[in-house]
């Protein structure tokens, strides 16, 4: 049995990969007056008189919504609310497994951006945070941008800012086998939707300061005409040199390439024209934009990829289940770029001098001490940049 059918015939059997812990015992009258009728009255008063009481008296400050409208899901695409329930459920679980967050999947039945923003806002006072999963762009950004506005909780989307960290910590333990240094690299991203775009603004952050975005139809260049409003604002930011033409215009002489977009569309040819010491980070699932050993075979030094197949994954598991703990545990209002820089630091550290080397720059997703430090780092961020409220 392949791995394909394997998953189908445990999804069967678990029907469902999460479900619902009662914390307490009602197995007398007195347990059952005291946490429902009429016990119950006095923590409802409390929070009526102060609705931040519901963080403290109820679940909510450790409750994640995990919402999507299932139209980018996994690389499957649009596949629907109904479809995109099994990665709902199992982003949910690993919150659970990783972090001790619970988190609840909501599939909902509408791709309008405006219907999205108001049922999430009606959701507000019964989650500690919201992560949008597997929304396509542009809409995306938009329902982001509103809800990060709107809402007293921090919304993160996933797809978007989990995939931007993870290859910040990446990069950085990658550069320290180079030998080069953030704000002297060229770094080439392929692909300019929801991640790809997170990616560039996140690295301009982290000190990169020479980045070319590729799309489809070739290199945003500042001056060129543009529909998507989004493509315009990297244009502005990114490719000071004005470079244009292509991927392979894009790759020669660079140092670092980082794939968001599809399968084997990256030579050898391309990554021999790198500098020396390049590294690729080839995200596309379940093919990567070239092979590892294609890579390495062309002159790669460091490669990364999305699948599990190969070393160096490149798992958002890895920053979600710390992040939101970090954030929850000091009630911050907001994830901001100073707590998402603060977890890419932590993921890089958790690799030590002695065991960093080519295939191993990214500690594994299952390790405990990487989800800790994420959260320690994040909530201590929260906290110095004034988001925290405890």
């Amino acid at each position: 049995m392949d791995m394909k059918e394997m998953a189908l015939k445990r999804h069967f059997e678990w029907k469902g990969k999460i479900g619902i812990e009662v914390k307490i015992d009602v197995d007398s009258s007195e347990a059952l007056s005291i946490a429902y009728t009429p016990g119950v009255a006095e923590p409802c008063m409390a929070i009526a008189k102060n609705p931040d009481l519901s963080f403290d008296l109820t679940g909510r400050g450790n409750f994640v919504a995990v919402i999507t409208d299932g139209t980018a899901v996994l690389g499957l695409g649009n596949i629907g609310p109904e479809a995109g329930m099994p990665v709902m459920e199992g982003k949910c679980a690993l919150f659970k497994a990783f972090g001790n967050v619970d988190a609840f999947p909501l599939c909902l039945k509408t791709s309008d951006t405006e219907e999205i923003i108001k049922t999430i806002k009606y959701l507000e006072g019964s989650f500690g945070g919201i992560n949008l999963e597997d929304i396509s762009a542009p809409r995306c950004f938009e329902i982001e941008r509103r809800l990060k506005e709107e809402l007293d909780i921090p919304v993160f989307h996933d797809d978007q800012h989990g995939t931007a960290i993870v290859v910040g910590a990446a990069l950085t333990n990658a550069l320290k086998l180079v030998k080069k240094e953030m704000d002297a690299v060229r770094v080439v991203i392929n692909g300019a939707g929801a991640a790809g775009t997170a990616i560039g603004k996140f690295l301009l952050e982290m000190g990169v300061r020479d980045i070319i975005i590729c799309d489809k139809d070739g290199i945003l260049r500042e001056g060129d005409s543009y529909d998507n409003k989004i493509h315009e604002e990297l244009s502005k930011i990114t490719n000071r040199s004005l470079v244009q033409g292509g991927l392979a215009d894009a790759l020669e002489g660079a140092d670092v390439f980082i794939g968001a977009s599809v399968g084997n569309i990256v030579t050898k040819k391309m990554v021999a024209s790198m500098n020396s010491g390049a590294i690729i980070l080839a995200l596309a699932n379940p093919v990567p934009e070239i092979l590892p050993g294609d890579a390495l075979a062309a002159g790669a030094v460091v490669v990364g990829s999305g699948s599990s197949q190969y070393p160096n994954q490149i798992n958002n598991v890895l920053v979600f289940p710390g992040l939101f703990q970090g954030a929850l545990k000091v009630r911050a209002k907001d994830i901001n770029m100073d707590m998402m820089t603060a977890a890419a630091r932590a993921i890089a550290a958790q690799v030590s001098p002695d065991q960093l080397k080519p295939n191993y720059i990214i500690p594994l997703a299952t390790s405990k001490e990487v989800h800790h430090a994420v959260a320690q780092a994040v909530a201590v961020a929260a906290v110095a940049s004034g988001v925290a409220r405890n």
